[in-house]
């Protein structure tokens, strides 16, 4: 164990010195002749995020409100604009809000998104840090992509060739900063970046099939047998697949053929979206997963021809999905992911969440938004979970923070997990237990839940069993978390020992623990579209030494009462 803990120290630190010494020259934009640059662009690879044209006129007005922030530019360029927030500063260089101005369809918005990339581009020796990370340049050249006919339109020769070279110089800073990048989903977005540039580019077909085979090695490596990815956050699917769809069919444009590993990619992942997918369309809340962006979800899934119904095992991403009538629980027993990809990974060893029909239940808080960073490694912990925590301490132990991961990575997980699904009497039944808190405070944590056949009836029990030198005396205090939804009115009882709830499908169902008292406390929702919500927890307390045992369920009371109309 302590081995294995030096190693991750230390491939932390390698992975320091990685980043300190490879530092890519920031291009020069404005260069007049650049070696190999492209005559023309054939093709503009095709958006599928929603648009909204009504923005164009704040965009012209010189009112920019990216990442909950919103800037008044005054009359003067955005790009020399100081703004306190990063995160506006990326959206506003990510220049994805360009497509709002195409949907405005008026000639004022085409002048205006062509003003404003020659100005970005007249500007660019001298933009700050963050317009040059690695993702935001390749946030900026998919929007230049796919926005060039907007762009171009109307364009005199010196401002096409001015544009056709900016944009081959911030691939080719993509291709040459590909090595030193993180092992995580930049690396992704930097491959398909610069392969949607070859295949608009005339006369680069050899690169974009040699960047094709690299895309496919990468899909390969980071996307898992069963369609998650490395990272265990759905979130991530999405944004991979808002890419790698319109990609598929540029290379149709070009009379191209994909290549298999991309179309294999797109297959496993569109069954995993429905497998992280509520009935209510929200995506479960597991591993930095935030808000559902529901338009985009939607787009994504009309994609899908296949619509094949979810796995219940995704036993490489390591998830269960549990499914009976009207109740869908979703259980999270996989292990921390490899050091690059857990710079958003969550301690939610054994959380779990539910929901009946298209009503919430229970959940995790999940992420914040960007605009609410200062939540986000309270949203990490394990108490933020749906889950058991011993003497408030995170099942997993969170490194320092690295600034080219914009994070902090997981130097140590839960360690092995061991799990087994099988049908008892009828009922599907989950088995997981871990040992993060063996070494600290000697015990192993078990959980089990069974499904109902029915889906009126969802059981769990937790234990904590001694390992390695026993229960600690003093330092067995745990907490069994149940967060609520913010949609879920709660009532306990006088005993302590039930909880009700009326869930908004209108049905009651409630909350039974004989074996500890059930304490109401505050929580907050941190993934809700509108921001953060309050609401409420079950917590059972108790101590191992004293009950280590503890059997719990939710069960429906009453259905819905049908409308009068």
């Amino acid at each position: 164990m302590a081995s294995g803990f030096r190693k991750l120290k230390m491939q932390l630190a390698a992975l320091s010195r990685r980043f300190a010494k490879a530092r890519i020259r920031i291009p020069n934009c404005q260069a007049r002749y650049v070696t190999g640059c492209p005559e023309r662009l054939l093709i503009a690879p095709q958006d599928l995020r929603t648009t909204d044209p009504t923005l164009a006129d704040d965009i012209y007005a010189g009112l920019f409100v990216f990442a909950g922030q919103v800037e008044n530019c005054d009359g003067h360029s955005p790009f020399i604009h100081l703004s306190r927030s990063q995160d506006w500063t990326r959206e506003l260089h990510g220049f994805r809000w360009l497509r709002h101005l195409r949907a405005s369809r008026t000639n004022l918005a085409k002048s205006n998104a062509q003003i404003l990339v020659d100005d970005w581009i007249q500007k660019s020796r001298n933009h700050p840090t963050q317009a040059w990370e690695l993702s935001v340049t390749a946030n900026r050249v998919m929007a230049w992509l796919n926005n060039s006919p907007l762009i171009l339109q109307n364009a005199d020769h010196d401002f096409y060739r001015q544009f056709i070279r900016a944009l081959y110089v911030q691939i080719r800073y993509l291709r040459a900063a590909f090595a030193s990048s993180p092992k995580n989903e930049t690396r992704l977005f930097i491959l398909m970046a610069e392969l949607a540039g070859w295949l608009a580019f005339s006369g680069k077909e050899r690169q974009a099939k040699i960047t094709a085979k690299r895309l496919v090695s990468e899909l390969e490596e980071q996307i898992l047998p069963d369609g998650g990815h490395q990272s265990r956050n759905s979130m991530i699917l999405i944004h991979c697949l808002l890419e790698l769809l319109p990609l598929r069919q540029a290379f149709l444009a070009r009379d191209m053929v994909p290549p298999d590993g991309l179309l294999d990619a797109i297959e496993r992942m569109m069954p995993m979206l429905r497998f992280f997918r509520h009935s209510n369309g929200d995506m479960a809340h597991f591993n930095g997963a935030g808000a559902t962006p529901a338009d985009l979800l939607a787009t994504i899934l009309a994609y899908d021809e296949t619509r094949g119904a979810p796995v219940s095992n995704a036993s490489f991403s390591g998830y269960h999905r549990l499914e009976a009538g009207p109740m869908l629980a979703l259980f999270d027993y996989g292990e921390q992911p490899p050091l690059d990809q857990s710079v958003q990974a969550h301690a939610g060893t054994l959380a779990f969440e539910l929901s009946i029909d298209h009503a919430p239940l229970i959940v995790n808080c999940g992420a914040p938004s960007s605009r609410h960073e200062n939540w986000r490694e309270l949203a990490r912990s394990t108490a933020a979970h749906s889950t058991l925590i011993i003497q408030d301490t995170n099942s997993c132990q969170f490194a320092g923070k690295i600034a080219d991961l914009n994070g902090r990575p997981i130097l140590k997980g839960p360690g092995p997990i061991q799990c087994e699904r099988s049908l008892e009497h009828g009922q599907e039944t989950i088995i997981a237990h871990h040992d993060a808190y063996s070494e600290k405070f000697g015990m192993r944590h078990s959980r089990k839940l069974w499904l109902a056949i029915d889906g009126r009836r969802l059981d769990g029990q937790d234990e904590l069993l001694p390992k390695g030198k026993g229960i600690k005396a003093g330092q067995d205090a745990y907490a069994i978390r149940f967060h609520l939804h913010p949609s879920v009115h709660v009532e306990l009882n006088a005993e302590q020992d039930r909880a009700y709830f009326a869930l908004s499908n209108g049905e009651i169902w409630h909350f039974v623990c004989q074996d500890n008292h059930i304490s109401l406390e505050d929580s907050v929702f941190l993934s809700d579209i509108h921001g953060i919500r309050p609401t409420k927890q079950l917590v059972l307390n108790g101590h191992a030494s004293h009950i280590s045992s503890i059997h719990w369920y939710f069960e429906r009371v009453s259905f819905a009462q049908p409308s009068n109309k």
